[in-house]
């Protein structure tokens, strides 16, 4: 393991922890060192120096980074590629743009080592104790460390969440997705709490019960849950619920930008996830933001309804809210498999996605479920069993919307969800209109429901009625 930060000491342990014996190297002399002390059991070694670390592995060597991605994963390899040889395998489990591990991987390829990119989602809890793990590149080079990956990886009823997924950066972009669903439901949760906190006045102690009750029902999982804890955890500094004392300006490492352009390379919507990447982009803003709430002031309004029965709604529309966004993603899969032969199994990402991962829930066994019965299901929203259920949470997810907008509230990733819905649903858009205008002022033509072909009119010299 190159890189003992976070993420690749606690995988260094996980992995000691199965019985693998593992070499960790770190630039850091103190990271190196930390590693023997703390294991518990296998035979595990670090030291700060690359030689030392290369004459400890067996050959064919198998070595994985976890480092920053961009020019940190190509400075690692370029030191490497001085020791290693033909046959040996070189694991990039960070956070890769997927074309960057193409074009390491026909590099490497051309020199004889072998490359895997590996996506690795869970945190450090996940690093520790199993995390979701989406490896893509050579299924032979992949044998060679699946058994490492099986054990690592968290278990959901006996299933490690670990599944070879296809060739060549499959792995990466599976990962680059998942970052991106995790930035729409991060988003989606975080307006309910918009909406519970500014609209309806909630105490960060109902907040806490809200969610962690949330977490029982229908929209279990991981986000929800660590949201429960965060609204019980008080501030060691200054006695106040810490969430009271973080300013908020949320940051962002690139993946889910990554996301929304890879949608649109690909012409698949994903205007939930857009609108997340959007608002973390205008959370940053905080000066403008401050100065707009006086020059755009409007006057707080009190919420008008049951107040109980739009904290059931809201809950109904965070559900609906999130199937919807992983609609999006999955689409998006399915879609960039086909553009770059990756051979996706649906069925097997949502498997792999049940435990370890961030954006882990118990919808994904019936996601499994959709495309176990039908694996080129163009969208989760054709699954029979899961558009019932979004249509039975529909009114929810308006009444929602309507709200936020009565409130003066933000809340696009809500209403994003909604359009999205309701586009999906529409047999008829009014993209007719917007043909007509290309064609009148740029002559790009348009096609007629009553006949084949392109056709093109001079409307200035048209008749009118």
């Amino acid at each position: 393991m190159i890189g003992l930060g976070v993420m690749g000491f606690n995988l260094v342990m996980n992995i000691a922890d199965h019985g693998f014996s593992v070499a960790g190297y770190d630039k850091d002399p103190a990271a190196a060192a930390r590693l023997r002390p703390e294991a518990k059991q296998g035979d595990v070694r670090g030291t700060a120096d690359l030689r030392e670390f290369i004459a400890m592995l067996r050959r064919p060597r198998a070595v994985m980074l976890l480092v920053p991605a961009g020019a940190p994963v190509d400075s690692v390899i370029d030191a490497l590629l001085a020791h290693l040889q033909p046959g040996d395998l070189i694991i990039d489990a960070g956070n890769s743009h997927f074309r960057d591990t193409d074009a390491r991987a026909r590099n490497l390829e051309a020199k004889g080592i072998k490359f895997l990119g590996v996506g690795v989602s869970g945190g450090k809890e996940g690093a520790r104790h199993g995390p979701s793990i989406m490896p893509g590149g050579p299924e032979e080079a992949y044998e060679r460390v699946r058994l490492v990956f099986e054990s690592a990886a968290a278990q959901v009823n006996g299933e490690p969440c670990v599944t070879y997924l296809g060739p060549g950066s499959a792995g990466h972009f599976v990962k680059m997705v998942h970052n991106g669903i995790e930035y729409g439901m991060m988003q989606l949760i975080a307006e309910t709490y918009d909406l519970m906190k500014r609209g309806l006045g909630l105490s960060d102690d109902e907040l806490h019960e809200f969610y962690a009750g949330w977490n029982q029902g229908e929209s279990e999982g991981y986000l929800l849950e660590i949201t429960g804890q965060i609204f019980s955890t008080r501030d060691v500094k200054r006695g106040p619920r810490l969430i009271d004392e973080i300013r908020g300006v949320a940051q962002q490492l690139g993946t889910g930008t990554w996301t929304s352009q890879s949608a649109l390379e690909l012409h698949v919507p994903i205007p939930t996830i857009d609108a997340a990447v959007a608002m973390r982009n205008l959370s940053v803003l905080e000066s403008e933001r401050s100065a707009a709430s006086a020059a755009l002031a409007r006057p707080a309004l009190p919420f008008p309804g049951d107040r109980e029965a739009f904290l059931k709604q809201l809950s109904r529309a965070l559900f609906a809210g999130t199937v919807i966004t992983y609609a999006q993603g999955l689409a998006l899969l399915a879609a960039a498999s086909d553009k770059y032969a990756y051979g996706l199994d649906l069925s097997a990402v949502a498997r792999i996605w049940r435990g370890g991962c961030i954006i882990r829930t118990a919808v994904l066994e019936d996601i499994r479920g959709a495309y176990h019965n039908q694996p080129r299901l163009p969208n989760l929203l054709l699954d029979p069993e899961l558009a019932k259920r979004i249509m039975a949470h529909q009114e929810d997810l308006r009444g929602v919307a309507s709200a936020a907008a009565q409130l003066g509230l933000p809340a696009p990733g809500l209403m994003a969800s909604l359009g999205y819905l309701d586009s999906y649903r529409s047999s008829w858009l009014p993209a007719n209109l917007i043909q007509a205008q290309r064609d009148y002022f740029g002559a790009h033509t348009y096609e007629r429901v009553d006949a084949k072909g392109a056709f093109h009119t001079v409307w200035e010299n048209a008749p009118d009625i």
